[in-house]
């Protein structure tokens, strides 16, 4: 199939998001926790969380255009603070369920079944049940102009991962910690290691990483 843009622009709405969600490949699943002033939690999941630079420890998240009913963005650029807690299977359907639309003051950490989990003092709240945990600070808001959307950045303040899946040379083994991707609006996955390959050099050949 040839797609152009005169195609897309003619798309049923629900179709062409389909589409053009699905064309960019596999993505990060997570959920992000917040907490508002009022002491009202909130939980959400993402599907656009990406990594940004490892000095500082920055990550980024696109969030919808601003409607007022944003809570999540409303919470995190009013205290500065928010989770990301990686989704596994055991909890990817209550995850999914959290892009429901709850009114602000109905936590989807109780409409879904998951645990609020605090920990040392952080103001937003983590998944108890999830296995990889991020605290992030808010560091900057950039307002896309060519559709209304928004890139949150954040600095990773503290981890939590569980040790068996760090490797001796810092990466993390996803797998063994049973996170999931996602394809499209709807389609979760797990994932298969085929290989981890060395630093690439010029005219070196490449090895396989143990």
């Amino acid at each position: 199939m040839h797609i152009t843009d005169d195609n897309i622009q003619q798309m049923d709405q629900r179709y062409r998001a389909q589409l053009i969600n699905s064309l960019g490949g596999f993505k990060s699943l997570v959920m992000l926790g917040t907490q508002n002033l009022q002491g009202d939690t909130n939980l959400a999941v993402f599907s656009s969380f990406f990594h940004i630079g490892a000095s500082p420890a920055l990550c980024g998240v696109i969030v919808r255009p601003d409607n007022g009913e944003r809570h999540t963005l409303n919470n995190i650029i009013a205290t500065g603070s928010y989770t990301i807690n990686h989704v596994h299977e055991a909890i990817y359907q209550q995850a999914h369920q959290t892009s429901a639309s709850y009114p602000a003051e109905r936590s989807e950490f109780s409409a879904t079944g998951l645990t609020e989990e605090w920990l040392n003092g952080f103001f937003a709240p983590f998944v108890r049940e999830s296995r990889v945990k991020l605290a992030l600070q808010f560091a900057e808001r950039v307002d896309l102009q060519i559709n209304g959307t928004i890139l949150l950045i954040g600095k990773i303040v503290e981890a939590y991962v569980p040790d068996e899946v760090i490797n001796p040379d810092g990466f993390i083994d996803l797998e063994a910690a049973g996170t999931m991707t996602l394809s499209g609006l709807d389609s979760y996955h797990h994932t298969q290691k085929i290989a981890r390959l060395s630093y690439a050099k010029p005219d070196q050949p490449l090895k396989i990483i143990p």
